[in-house]
């Protein structure tokens, strides 16, 4: 049986740099529940920082990211490397090229790729040049994330949109950014119960180049239990505020 790594990933492209939220939760079915780390971070400091996460299955996951790390340890000119790609463009292109050829290898004649699928957020800095954002897709192809849209989302999206959309502003701060992701996250899990605790977070700042805060917060995490519980309570607060609906006579 096929564990899906039905995910919940978010990753915000900020004046500040980068903000990554990923899940740990996979499933086969109701019953066979596991974790495993969704996220990837691979960097050369003072040179370039590069963090990826995955959604899909976890096959095809963990094969994409385990020839992506063998060659950042192979000789340069054995195969191409993220950790030598002169821009995160060329570098969006060689993770969406190795998804691809993975996804083709793992569909045998007869079986539909869809199954063997998977999406990948990746983002980071190299040199000189700004942070980046990619969303790439099964078939290889990528889109980078602009002023008009500034976050994206992989896994299981809808829940947690509605609040990113209303409330992102690239210029907040870091810990506000941390605190929409939390919100975002707890939307989502609230509601589909293939997304869960725990939760790995990370925050890279700009021309740092290299990797930044990482966190994890599970159940037992005091801030995130106080903006589950005080998000639910906003929410209820403010529903009773708003003006009643009358029937007309």
């Amino acid at each position: 049986m096929e564990h899906l790594t039905t995910t919940y990933c978010v990753a915000l492209r900020m004046n500040k740099g980068l903000v990554f939220l990923s899940d740990t939760r996979t499933n086969a079915g109701v019953d066979d529940i596991s974790t495993f780390r969704k996220m990837f971070t691979w960097e050369d400091q003072g040179e370039r920082m590069i963090t990826m996460m995955t959604a899909g299955n976890l096959a095809t996951t963990q094969a994409v990211v385990s020839i992506l790390d063998e060659r950042t340890k192979a000789p340069a000119d054995r195969a191409p490397s993220i950790l030598q790609a002169p821009s995160m463009f060329q570098v969006a292109k060689l993770v969406g090229e190795t998804l691809a050829e993975v996804v083709r290898n793992s569909s045998p004649d007869g079986q539909s790729a869809d199954a063997f699928g998977a999406t990948i957020i990746i983002g980071g800095q190299i040199g000189e040049s700004p942070p980046r954002l990619f969303l790439i897709y099964p078939e290889g192809n990528f889109i980078e994330a602009s002023d008009d849209t500034s976050f994206f989302q992989i896994g299981e999206t809808k829940y947690g949109r509605p609040i990113l959309v209303r409330a992102f502003d690239p210029e907040m701060s870091f810990e506000d950014a941390v605190k929409l992701l939390l919100v975002s996250f707890d939307s989502t899990m609230k509601a589909n119960l293939s997304v869960g605790l725990p939760i790995d977070v990370q925050v890279y700042e700009a021309d740092s180049l290299k990797r930044g805060r990482d966190i994890r917060m599970g159940p037992e995490h005091e801030y995130y239990s106080m903006i589950s519980n005080g998000w639910g309570e906003a929410l209820r607060s403010t529903f009773y505020s708003l003006p009643p609906y009358k029937f007309d006579d």
